[in-house]
């Protein structure tokens, strides 16, 4: 038996425009997706899922990657648990060289399931994580990054990003631009994570952005000035200092970035009324910014607030069900135990 966990993520900027080599600054935060592995005899692969935002269930079944199995629950919701599992084992099999290997797989997290917190990557870089482990072989971080893009970019015929698989697998704050992935230095920013108990569909709304940007100069220039902010933010990030707390000058800078940001976002078609309602009682509560994080059309917000305000008000939103403030995770993907907790307790 084998036991990886790998971390979620929010976007401080750049989802979207980092399809289209713009770059973006994703940061991993202590919100886990586990994956335990145990090998099997035959060829055969078993899904237990426990929580994943969705009732559990458990599934059995072989053949090739596009069979799905006959269960009783939404065909996204069993693609989302099942298909990404599916490109994990490919990926650890060709890893491995065992392209017979069968699988007892048991998915547990505390990420939402297509809220925007990057779920199905850190579901993905574990699930390969653990499975090459226990075919006795071990990738370094950057090869299991790799992998999971591969197989994210499969699963959503092309419109996957490096940028979720890549913070997942390295932890703390990362810096992608196409192909140019880096760990970027940044101080433990106050994440304050608002989540309206929604799930966007990404491939329509990555879709939709596509389909914009092709129609209209100004919204390839929409995009195009994401990037510009992205930039604007790393080159802060840049002369802070991060083993200390980071000043209210650089919060108050990030944060006005981020709500630019989310204007820009807004204007492309990704965000939703309850993203919106949710950003605005964050700001009018203080926060020094605060924006969709993810895909958009429905899950999270995120919001720079070092004191309780935020979390206070996002409370008493009417459209919020859920929100936690979000330490940032400087490790990324890790065994773990068997048997212990691998998810930190999230101050609430």
């Amino acid at each position: 038996m084998t036991v990886s966990s790998a971390p979620g993520k929010v976007y401080l900027f750049g989802e979207h425009a980092v399809v289209y080599g713009e770059p973006a600054v994703p940061c991993a935060i202590e919100r886990r997706a586990t994956v335990t592995v145990d090998a099997r005899a035959d060829d055969h692969i078993r899904v237990e899922a426990r929580d994943l935002s969705l009732d559990g269930f458990t599934v059995e079944y072989t053949g090739d990657t596009d069979y799905r199995p006959d269960v009783d629950v939404p065909a996204g919701l069993v693609d989302a648990a099942v298909g990404y599992v599916d490109a994990a084992v490919e990926q650890a099999r060709e890893a491995a060289d065992a392209p017979d290997a069968g699988f007892d797989i048991t998915v547990e997290s505390e990420i939402p399931l297509g809220a925007g917190l990057g779920s199905s990557a850190a579901v993905v870089v574990a699930g390969i994580d653990a499975a090459t482990r226990e075919l006795g072989v071990e990738l370094d971080p950057e090869e299991v990054a790799d992998r999971a893009y591969r197989a994210e970019y499969d699963v959503q015929d092309g419109q996957a990003s490096r940028a979720d698989t890549f913070c997942s697998a390295m932890g703390g704050a990362v810096r992608v631009e196409g192909d140019d992935c880096r760990r970027i230095d940044a101080p433990n920013l106050p994440f304050v994570v608002g989540f309206d108990g929604g799930a966007g569909d990404t491939g329509e709304l990555v879709a939709g952005v596509r389909s914009l940007r092709e129609e209209y100069a100004f919204a390839a220039d929409t995009v195009e000035s994401i990037g510009d902010i992205v930039r604007t933010g790393e080159s802060l990030l840049a002369e802070a200092d991060p083993d200390a707390e980071p000043e209210p000058e650089l919060l108050a800078e990030l944060g006005r970035l981020m709500d630019f940001d989310h204007g820009l976002l807004e204007a492309l078609g990704v965000s939703s009324r309850t993203l919106d309602n949710m950003v605005w009682a964050a700001r009018e509560a203080g926060a020094h910014g605060a924006k969709l994080t993810g895909a958009g059309g429905g899950g999270c917000i995120v919001a720079l607030d070092e004191t309780p305000e935020t979390r206070t008000a996002l409370r008493y939103t009417a459209e919020c069900e859920d929100v936690f403030r979000a330490e940032l995770d400087r490790e990324g993907v890790r065994v773990e135990t068997p048997g212990t907790d691998a998810d930190p307790e999230v101050q609430r």
